[in-house]
């Protein structure tokens, strides 16, 4: 189940989201808050999977909220659907990896491709956690898009869409299969943002998806290139070829499973 808090200072908006929840048989909702204070409080005790946030509520916002809960060390923030009735924060939601914004009026399909979303995400959240029991950080704390502004446009781009990027000077170059983005950021506070088992820094001027990952090569001059699924070659410092080569150690298929038949 996803225990859920649903935060809004209007009575009206919380049932009307409540009952449009109850179609979504994954959702339990574990509390409401009508003021900023309630939901602080209920989020610290309930510690839920995923909170309906209202931006515009009486004395703290929506993101002075966020704030609050991120300043409590001991506790994992949970995934962030805003709701409002204006349009003006999206990108400022996005940019503090919220999962979703839903412009009121939202319909329930509108709502269901949110939860989907919501649930996809937790679940791939806990099970990464158990594998990797509990060491290093949550892939929640992640983005799984990036947001920016392209010619009159603003794109809320998947990461998942990301071949590779490329640093230029000042920028970076964010490689998609069909598109390219150039965006004012440096390579080392985009790669903190990335989760390190989806990308993986392979030059000082390039991060690639390993979900694209086809191979690696030598050349015949000694030098290690990374060659994606669709057919881009990117160059891979020597520095960098230890860390690719612990990962493919640790996928390696032993012989001695085929040997014995358990594949």
């Amino acid at each position: 189940m996803i225990h859920t808090i649903l935060a809004d200072d209007e009575v009206l908006a919380r049932q009307k989201l409540r009952q449009l929840l109850r179609d979504e048989p994954e959702i339990e909702i574990v509390g409401e808050g009508a003021s900023a204070g309630e939901t602080i409080d209920l989020v610290r005790a309930t510690k839920p999977d995923l909170l309906f946030l209202d931006i515009r509520m009486p004395g703290l916002d929506g993101f002075d909220i966020i704030g609050r809960l991120s300043a409590c060390k001991d506790l994992a923030m949970p995934r962030v659907v805003f709701t409002t009735a204006h349009d003006g924060y999206a990108l400022r939601a996005f940019e503090i990896h919220a999962l979703d914004y839903l412009l009121k009026p939202f319909s329930s399909e509108r709502l269901h491709a949110a939860v989907l979303r919501a649930t996809e995400q937790i679940c791939a959240t806990k099970q990464g956690a158990v594998h990797s029991s509990g060491r290093g950080q949550s892939s929640a704390s992640y983005i799984t898009r990036i947001v920016f502004r392209s010619r009159g446009r603003i794109l809320f781009l998947p990461v998942s869409d990301i071949r590779w990027i490329r640093a230029e000077e000042n920028y970076v170059r964010i490689c998609t299969e069909a598109e390219q983005h150039l965006l004012r950021e440096t390579m080392s506070h985009l790669e903190e943002k990335l989760d390190p088992q989806m990308f993986m820094r392979v030059h000082r001027s390039a991060i690639v998806n390993l979900q694209y990952l086809k191979e690696v090569r030598t050349e015949p001059n000694g030098e290690f290139t990374v060659l994606l699924m669709n057919g881009q070659k990117v160059s891979m410092s020597r520095s960098y070829h230890a860390r690719i080569s612990e990962l493919s150690t640790a996928f390696q298929v032993q012989p001695s499973a085929l040997t014995n038949g358990r594949l």
